[in-house]
């Protein structure tokens, strides 16, 4: 597999990944959060941490992600940047992880959304406009079409950037992150697949 097909796939991976934290009343994807019980065949089997098992066809043609560790100091301005977050009762937001997505993928579904992470989190896909280093971290000023976000990074949460992986990564314990969307007898389709590699897994 050349080095170009692997980078290919994988900036396709972020651009859906982008898509698929974005609200998409066409699509209505799923986010699968868990661990690999088993692949077989096209069929990867997770433990959703919800607690249930569910199927899922990972097809050929999806191809396979992890991170590696990113820092802080990697979010300059001009960086294009994915925050989840959750706003405090202060109403701060506060990053509870950080994903410092590649050039190719600058754009991908910018703005400021609801995330899934609990009633006050949110989701901001954006340009990095500023940078202020502080006592608890780093506050970052985000400018998005139609809008601006403050977010602050505390020094302690995961932030990485992605980067190929295989469908030889997806071994029974491994934790996984995937977007997908309902398919034929129960069994959901893989649109997005993030898998855990060298001990760093999916926090978004």
């Amino acid at each position: 597999m050349s080095i170009h097909y692997k980078l290919g796939s994988l900036f396709a991976a972020v651009v859906l990944l982008g898509a698929s934290l974005a609200h998409a009343a066409d699509v209505k994807p799923e986010r699968i959060r868990g661990d690999v019980v088993s692949f077989k065949g096209e069929i990867l089997t997770v433990h959703r941490n919800s607690g249930d098992n569910v199927s899922i066809d990972v097809k050929p043609e999806v191809g396979v992600s992890a991170f590696v560790p990113a820092t802080l100091s990697d979010a300059k301005v001009g960086t294009y940047v994915g925050t989840p977050a959750i706003t405090g009762s202060d109403g701060i937001l506060r990053a509870t992880s950080m994903i410092v997505f590649p050039e190719a993928a600058r754009g991908t579904a910018e703005g400021h959304f609801a995330y899934d992470f609990g009633p006050n989190s949110s989701m901001t896909n954006a340009n990095v406009t500023s940078v202020v280093t502080g006592t608890s971290g780093r506050e970052l000023d985000l400018a998005y079409k139609g809008g601006t976000s403050k977010v602050t990074v505390p020094e302690n949460v995961p932030v990485v950037t992605p980067v190929p992986a295989s469908k030889a990564d997806l071994t029974p314990g491994k934790k996984v992150f995937l977007v997908v969307t309902p398919g034929a007898k129960g069994v959901y389709d893989a649109h997005v697949l993030f898998v855990e590699k060298d001990g760093l897994a999916p926090a978004f």
